[in-house]
């Protein structure tokens, strides 16, 4: 079955890869993750190279990119002797796993560099300025939103079943 060359098809692929690109996907692994999650089915790197247009060097490298991003999925089918891969389902909770545990990090990760500067600031300064204290008073408070963006991020990636 080749699903590419219908025009609707095409279009449907086209239309979900810029919604996946939204992600961070580059848009030809955007594509291949369209592509399979279209087909429904586990392919061969042969077939999807063919379907695209690309080589299968490209294909292989934008699908192990997909594999390690949790996108997709090794599959075996007995009596194939070629690896076959196929889009993880349901979308909303395959992207959602991922990022949402990236989105974690990263607050975590910026929370903890503004509590350093927080504290470098506090130690030069031990008889602050207006201007001093205005800015540290304004960091606590960004230092205050990052915590609950990481806590808003985590309730969500409990309550969406995150095995991560």
């Amino acid at each position: 079955m080749d699903i590419i060359n219908n025009e609707k098809t095409e279009q449907i692929i086209t239309e979900f890869s810029k919604t996946v690109q939204l992600f961070g996907l580059h848009p030809l692994e955007a594509r291949l993750f369209s592509y399979l999650y279209l087909s429904g089915r586990a392919l061969t790197l042969d077939e999807m190279s063919e379907a695209l247009g690309k080589s299968k060097t490209s294909m292989s490298t934008n699908i192990r990119s997909l594999l390690d991003m949790n996108l997709v999925q090794r599959v075996w089918r007995k009596g194939v002797r070629k690896d076959l891969y196929k889009a993880n389902s349901p979308l909303f909770k395959t992207f959602m796993n991922f990022y949402i545990t990236e989105w974690v990090n990263a607050a975590k990760s910026q929370k903890e560099t503004l509590e350093e500067i927080q504290i470098m600031i506090d130690k030069q300064n031990k008889e602050p300025s207006t201007d001093v204290k205005n800015v540290s008073n304004r960091l606590k408070e960004i230092i205050a939103f990052h915590s609950e963006i990481e806590s808003l991020y985590e309730r969500v990636e409990n309550k969406s079943g995150s095995a991560r």
